[in-house]
Order: C-alpha cells, then sequence, then structure tokens
C-alpha cells in the first residue's frame, strides 16, 4: 500500500480502541521480569561469557600487544585481537571502515578512547574480566585534537546539514531596528539508556543468531551481514525487548560483532555486555555545540532577520549534529542564513541522542527569542505568537504546513500554566531564601515516516496476532501495534497478541527519529486492510460496505463471525506501507509549548525545577497514556540537559572521565517536579493513514530553553554555557555586584 495522498476516512476513525488509554499490554511481564532482555535469553548450550577491553589511548597504534598471560588464565577459551580477528568487511558503524579489519576492533591503528583492542571470552564472565587485565599492549601515541572550540576556524559544509540562505540576511540583520548577536554551546552528552548495550550470538552451521538490544532490526542485521561477510540470509536478529536507547542502540557496537566473530571460531554461544565505563567511550553520544544565533527585528518584534551557525565535530565520516535545522522552519523572517559546519575532533563517535539538533538547536533559539523578547519589551508568549507562521520560511505558501499548532499550544499552556501572573522581571517573586522565576519555549520536531510492514493473522477462535521487526525500546509499541490491529478487526485489544523484534518477521520502520509509533502502525493498518479484504470475499461480502465490529463482519444486517472465517487454520495476509511525495508538497512537522517554573537558592544558587508543563500537537494521539509518558521522558530529559548532563572531556587524554552513572548526572526523582501534558486535538492527513504524527522526541525539544529562561526570570542572571550549574548563577551575580 503506498500512502500518496491525504487520508480520507477509514477505519481507524471509529476510535473505539485506537485512542483509548490501554496500558502496556507487556506490562505484567517485565514487572515479574519474564521479558527477556538481550542478555537474558536462555539458550540450550551453555554460554561463554566475552569481555571488551578498551584502548588505553585516544588516538596512535598498537606496537606491540601480549595476549600470553590472558590465554594461560584459568577459564579462558579464546582471546581476538587485530592480529587473530577473522577478516571482516565494512559495515555500518559510526567509526572509520577498513577491510580486513573489523570496524569495532582497533588495530594496529587506534581511531579513539575505549575503542576496543582485545575480546577475551571465558567460562565465566568473573574470568574473562580477570583474564583481560593480564593483557599488556604497547601504544605509540598520535596527536589528537579534542577540543571542539580550537577547530571551529576548520569547520566544512557537512554532506548531512544543508545550508540554507534567504535573501540578504547580513543586509537585513545591519537594518533591523532592535538585534540580538548570541552564542550558545551545548557539551557532550550521553544517551545512558538503563539497559547496556548487549549481545548473546550463536551459530548454527551457517546460521547465525543474535539477540541483541536495538532500536533497528534490519539495520543490525544488515551490518552485521557485511561485517562478517556472511549472505543476510543467514543472519536472525532478535530484539524483543530494549531497554532504552535513546538513539545509540541505532547503531551496533563491538558487543555484537565480537560475540558473533568468537561464537564462529569456538562453535559455542558467547554472550557479552558493555561495561558502562566502555559504554561512554566505546559506543556513540551526542557531540557538543557552538552556536551563534543572531536575530533582527522592528520595534513592533516582526523578525526580518533570522541568522543560526552551529559548529560541531566527529570522527571522519560520522554524522553531524544539526543544530540549526529547527530554525529553517521556526518562526517567519524574510531574509535567513542557517549554516552548519563540521570538524574533526578525535573523541568518541557523536550520532544520535534523543532529537539529534532540536534537543540542543532549541536551546540556542529559544534563548535568542526570549533575550529578543524582553530587549523589545514584550511578552515572550507574544512574540512568539506575532512571528508565527503556517508555511515553510524558506519556500513560502507553495509548500504549507500539513498541520501546525505551535499558537493554539502557547495560548492553552499560558492559559493552564498561569503565565499572566509571572514575575515581569528577574528576581521580582521571592518565597523565603527562594527566587521564583517562569519561562517559556516552543516545541518542534520534524515529523518523519519510515516504510514499515506486518503480517496479521486471524486465529482460529477469532483472535488476532501481529507480527513486524519493530521494536520497543519502552515506548508503548506493543500496545499501540495492538490497538490498530483490534480497530481495523473489530475486537478488543485482549484478543490481540502482538510479536516483535524478529528479523523473521516483516520489515519495520523500527524505533527511532519519533518515527516509529506513526510509521509502524501504519505498516499494521496496510496488513490489516489486506487481511480485512480477504474476510469480507471470503463471507461473500462486497469490502466497501463491510464493518468489522465485535469480532464479526457485518454487511447491513447481515454478519459472520470472525472465529466461522478462520476456520481450522486461520487466515493471515502481509502487508506494508511505503510514501509518496506528501512531504515535499506538506512540510510536515509537531508543534507545542513548554512551560516552567523554578527555584533559585538566594544564597546557594541551587536550582529547582517547582512545575512544568508540556502542550503537544502531534496528529491523532493513539494512546494518551504511552503518549504522556513519552513527553514526562522528553521534558525530564530535557531538564537534565538544562542543568547537568554534561560529558567532561579529558582534553590533554582524549576521554570523557565521567564514564559512568554515578558521575554523568542524570535526573532522578527528587529532581522531577510536578510535571503535566495537555494533548490538543488535531489530526495530520498528509502524515499517514492514522493522521498521527511523531511524539518521542518533541517532549524534549525546546524544554532545556524554557528551564534556561525560568532561571534568568528567577535570577537575572542569562546562562548560555550549558548546563547551568550553580557557579555559573553565582559567578554571574559576582559580575552585577
Amino acid at each position: 500500500m503506498k500512502f500518496d495522498q491525504p487520508a480520507t476516512p477509514n477505519p481507524i476513525d471509529q476510535e473505539r480502541v485506537v485512542t483509548r488509554p490501554h496500558t502496556r499490554i507487556e506490562g505484567p511481564l517485565k514487572v515479574t521480569g519474564q521479558a527477556p532482555y538481550a542478555y537474558e535469553y536462555q539458550l540450550p548450550e551453555t554460554p561463554t561469557y566475552g569481555f571488551v577491553l578498551g584502548a588505553g589511548i585516544a588516538r596512535g597504534k598498537i606496537k606491540s600487544i601480549d595476549t600470553a598471560a590472558a590465554e594461560a588464565a584459568p577459564g579462558v577459551l579464546l582471546v581476538l585481537t587485530h592480529e587473530n580477528m577473522p577478516a571482516q568487511g565494512a559495515s555500518d558503524t559510526p567509526v572509520p571502515q577498513q577491510e580486513d579489519a573489523s570496524p569495532q576492533l582497533a588495530g594496529p591503528e587506534v581511531r579513539h578512547y575505549h575503542q576496543a583492542v582485545a575480546f577475551v571470552v571465558a567460562e565465566t564472565f568473573e574470568q574473562a574480566r580477570a583474564a583481560a587485565s593480564l593483557i599488556e599492549v604497547e601504544y605509540e601515541v598520535t596527536s589528537g585534537q579534542f577540543t571542539l572550540a580550537d577547530t571551529v576556524d576548520s569547520g566544512e559544509e557537512p554532506d548531512d546539514a544543508v545550508d540554507s540562505v534567504v535573501g540578504n540576511f547580513e543586509k537585513a540583520f545591519d537594518a533591523a531596528e532592535v538585534t540580538v548577536d548570541l552564542t550558545f554551546t551545548t557539551p557532550d552528552q550521553s544517551q545512558a539508556p538503563m539497559e547496556p548495550h548487549a549481545t548473546i550470538a550463536h551459530w548454527d552451521g551457517e546460521q547465525l543468531t543474535v539477540y541483541t538490544a536495538h532500536q533497528v532490526v534490519h539495520w543490525v542485521k544488515r551490518g552485521l551481514a557485511l561485517t562478517l561477510k556472511v549472505p543476510q540470509k543467514n543472519v536472525r536478529v532478535i530484539s524483543a525487548y530494549v531497554g532504552g536507547g535513546f538513539g545509540t542502540k541505532l547503531l551496533f557496537f563491538s558487543d555484537a560483532v565480537l560475540s558473533a566473530a568468537a561464537a564462529r571460531v569456538l562453535g559455542r554461544p558467547v554472550k557479552t555486555t558493555l561495561q558502562r565505563p566502555l559504554i561512554f567511550n566505546n559506543t556513540s553520544h551526542r557531540a557538543a555545540t557552538i552556536q551563534r544565533v543572531r536575530l533582527g527585528a522592528d520595534r513592533n518584534g516582526n523578525l526580518a532577520a533570522v541568522g543560526h551557525e552551529a559548529w560541531t565535530g566527529n570522527l571522519p565520516g560520522g554524522d553531524t549534529e544539526p543544530a540549526c535545522e529547527q530554525t529553517k522552519y521556526l518562526y517567519a523572517g524574510e531574509h535567513r542564513q542557517i549554516q552548519t559546519r563540521k570538524t574533526e575532533l578525535d573523541l568518541p563517535p557523536g550520532a544520535s541522542m534523543r532529537a539529534p539538533g532540536e534537543a540542543v538547536g532549541m536551546l540556542a533559539i529559544e534563548g535568542a527569542m526570549d533575550e529578543l523578547a524582553e530587549k523589545l519589551g514584550v511578552d515572550p508568549v507574544e512574540l512568539r505568537l506575532m512571528n508565527d507562521v503556517q508555511f515553510d520560511p524558506e519556500k513560502g505558501p507553495k509548500r504549507p504546513f500539513s498541520s501546525r499548532k505551535l499558537a493554539q499550544a502557547l495560548r492553552a499552556g499560558a492559559r493552564a500554566f498561569g503565565w499572566d501572573d509571572r514575575p515581569r522581571t528577574p528576581q521580582e517573586r521571592r518565597d523565603g531564601e527562594w527566587f521564583i522565576g517562569y519561562g517559556v519555549a516552543s516545541a518542534f520536531r520534524t515529523n518523519l515516516v519510515k516504510p514499515s510492514g506486518a503480517t496479521i493473522r486471524l486465529e482460529p477462535g477469532g483472535t488476532v496476532t501481529v507480527e513486524t521487526q519493530m521494536t520497543d525500546i519502552g515506548t508503548g509499541s506493543y500496545t499501540i501495534l495492538g490497538q490498530v490491529a483490534a480497530e481495523m478487526l473489530g475486537v478488543t485489544l485482549e484478543q490481540v497478541q502482538v510479536r516483535l523484534g524478529d528479523s523473521e518477521y516483516p520489515e519495520s520502520s523500527g524505533s527511532g527519529g519519533s518515527w516509529g509509533a506513526n510509521s509502524a502502525s501504519a505498516g499494521v493498518y496496510a496488513a490489516s486492510d489486506a487481511l480485512r479484504r480477504d474476510l469480507a470475499r471470503k463471507a461473500g461480502y462486497t469490502y466497501a460496505n463491510a464493518v468489522f465490529r465485535n469480532g464479526k463482519v457485518w454487511q447491513g444486517a447481515e454478519c459472520t463471525e470472525l472465529s466461522e472465517l478462520a476456520g481450522k487454520e486461520g487466515v493471515s495476509a502481509t502487508g506494508s506501507m511505503t510514501y509518496g511525495d506528501l512531504d515535499e508538497q506538506f512540510m510536515q512537522a509537531g508543534f507545542g509549548a513548554h512551560f516552567v517554573e523554578v527555584r533559585v537558592n538566594a544564597y546557594t544558587a541551587e536550582i529547582r525545577v517547582n512545575r512544568a508543563l508540556s502542550v503537544v500537537g502531534a496528529g491523532r494521539i493513539l494512546n494518551p497514556i504511552t503518549a504522556r509518558s513519552q513527553c514526562l521522558g522528553g521534558m525530564t530529559m530535557g531538564i537534565g540537559s538544562a542543568l547537568m548532563e554534561e560529558l567532561h572531556v579529558d582534553h590533554d587524554l582524549g576521554l570523557f572521565v565521567n564514564h559512568d552513572l554515578g558521575e554523568y548526572h542524570v535526573p532522578v526523582h527528587a529532581d522531577i517536579p510536578d510535571m503535566d501534558v495537555i494533548f490538543l486535538d488535531e489530526l495530520d492527513d498528509a502524515s499517514s493513514p492514522l493522521r498521527a504524527k511523531g511524539l518521542g522526541e518533541l517532549g524534549i525539544s525546546g524544554v532545556g530553553a524554557a528551564v534556561s529562561n525560568a532561571v534568568y526570570n528567577a535570577t537575572g542572571v542569562r546562562v548560555r554555557d550549558f548546563p547551568i550549574t550553580l557557579d555559573k548563577v553565582l559567578a554571574g551575580w559576582d559580575a552585577q555586584e
């Protein structure tokens, strides 16, 4: 099925199951420990245990590596290094590729700190870990570049973040009556999912089965096949339950590659989990940025010039952190200059982290909008409203937004939050030793869709089974896809069984980029539509007149039980959803608004978030319980990004030194306040047959800026170097004295 025309009325519009608040159908399995994560699968054969040894330098070469003591250690079965690693092919990983050497096993060249240099396999985890400590590696160190600020002059336009220049920005900015010219910096950050990267690999002849923690099953299947130089048909990937990913599990790392390679050599299963310190430097992270935002407006606040430049760094061939992307679409402005430059750094690989680009880019553009509002003397909400636009600002009315409820979100949020009662000037409101401040920011995230397929089977007895490669990374995929199948076939959610995360099932979009729920649901829709047609034909009904309700197929007053149509063997159909060019005809994005109240201690500058509200316009909300959970999670990450998350770079040795959850600070329960979410009624006909849009990353985009703006409102100190820590606020107060 191809979606190339705006959605018309269809069975989803009944909303008997879809849009209703259903708790997670896999929840009981998770809370009772019966849902197996990658490291927990039980195999008939006793597994061996792998342990990855990471490089002790950031850049250079391995001069020698002595594994004799490790190989002689108790329980050790195999030690792999670049000297005996089976020949590998280039694959889809975030590090430089080279033939005949695994991209996930360094040697002789080392490209980043904690890149794997050896892999020890033993009968127990403890034996493998102990043996790894016996390996002696002599390095030849090469100087590297680990500081983004030192490389900005060498930045080049990357392939994956295209510059945008409309009109004459410099002339318009110089002529503007009111301007701001501001620089913001954001640090390296870690996705830090609760479940570590982990894999169990075993071979049955030429067939490889990999149980691994991954967000997109067919990506890792293809990548492992290329790396191991085996046909894709010989690789099966199972990733039924994933304990969080936030982007880092869009890629695969040394646990998957080395477990599979070692299992083939040994003829035994190998299970490996990356120890937490290795995850921070061996896998991916969100790269730091330096951003310059220039805005020019008339005295009424109408934007004429919008400029946003960003610099970010990565290993050669790595991704760009596209911090400027949202600025292309967020506000009006006739003259625009939006540019991204990438430099070469020798830090561990930068890649996707929740809302790549928007999460940090919104800190800058929404901070600048707040400062412009102050300079103009206008309400920050009103400034955003007067620069709202219903079409792509770069392409004009010929490319309208498919739906855009930014203005409605701002107004609804202001009413619900009590924005009119806000403190109008910094340090105006005080509660004992605490200053109180309010902040606001817009929310934006591009809506993406991906091809996705599924198989739907009507079982004997009238129950329904859904099978698709789609993954559930804690987002509610099991429940949402079950709801779509139940709606389409006229049964209850309790009558639907959902099976996910197996490469034997039809290829799916997977989880990432906020495309998962909408795209995978569209795949289930397509398969369900095919099954509905078969069942209507089997019942002797005209499909256009067939109605599926209460476990029956109806045509007028006549009906047939689904269980009767299923027969003794059941009936199944496979379908997939692909897309035309509606995303070119219409600019598609989710919008919203965040409101935050903070308190800042007048003596210590300790920052606490009192309450937060997000108002969201993201098309049809398929399940308000799981959707709310996604927004609350995004808000929590946004608070963490604003106030605490930072990978500290050792600028001499080239590593992230706070490489565990003890020193890499993320919000805990005590940090998170009273939070609420309001969903706006919205249908996006150009997005999918479900009229939904991406949601998972919209929840984080802009939250940090609302926190930052609230801190200023409380303290009178603008902190543009994130995260906002108390020492920076204290320094601002000292500077004011």
